[in-house]
């Protein structure tokens, strides 16, 4: 009886957690549209003249290709194409079983300064049956930004360091005067030398996976009792 008991148990649970993964889905049922993905993008123009993607995509799959055109909206745009960009494909096409299509652009590093915010507008020409302009508009805004390559060699030498800790700990100092060194074996690493005082080093990792986001990595750090530091108590 027992053992039919824990059987059941089991059972009714299983259907529980069927249940509740069924309602983690919604099925789109409603009219087939065709949209960019998103109504902004930034990309970061490199020195290899890398291609970008800008995304076109459908509620729905097909069982064939759908292909559309797609324009540029001068009124709109402060970036000139052939000058600062190249627009790989004027149609744009989202395969069979598929939902999304891609834009191909390319962008001219050398024609791009470096403090320049260039962008242009893109418009997709598609039948009406196809518009959503209601919820989502059939045009898309890109922003260009330069992007230089990384050379940890331009973050070694003397350099001024700010702290919250310095004002907190060192009266009357809101800046220290360091030098810091490329970390040899250690990719895109540099150390910190004497940063909060002589002796006390501390290592930045650069993260360049994202050109416009770049980050720096830092191990958790253990300043050291003050005696050690300052000499008090």
């Amino acid at each position: 009886m027992k053992k039919i008991m824990m059987g059941c148990l089991s059972a009714v649970a299983a259907l529980i957690a069927l249940a509740s993964c069924s309602q983690d889905y919604t099925n789109y049922s409603g009219p087939s549209h065709i949209m960019f993905s998103d109504t902004l993008y930034q990309y970061a123009v490199q020195e290899t003249n890398e291609v970008f993607n800008v995304p076109v995509s459908a509620t729905e799959k097909a069982d064939f290709d759908r292909t559309f055109a797609v324009e540029v909206v001068p009124k709109q745009s402060n970036a000139v194409e052939g000058r600062h960009y190249r627009i790989l494909n004027n149609t744009v096409t989202i395969k069979a079983g598929e939902m999304v299509g891609n834009v191909q652009v390319q962008g001219i590093y050398e024609n791009i300064g470096k403090t320049d915010s260039l962008g242009f507008t893109l418009k997709l020409v598609v039948p009406e049956k196809y518009n959503w302009t209601d919820l989502y508009k059939d045009y898309t805004h890109v922003v260009m930004q330069k992007s230089c390559p990384f050379d940890i060699h331009n973050f070694s030498g003397w350099c001024v360091v700010t702290s919250t800790f310095y004002s907190q700990y060192l009266n009357n100092v809101t800046n220290r005067l360091i030098k810091t060194e490329v970390v040899e074996g250690e990719e895109n690493t540099v150390l910190l030398k004497d940063v909060y005082y002589k002796g006390y080093d501390l290592k930045l990792k650069f993260n360049t996976k994202n050109p416009l986001e770049p980050k720096v990595e830092m191990d958790d750090q253990i300043a050291g009792e003050t005696g050690e530091a300052f000499g008090t108590i």
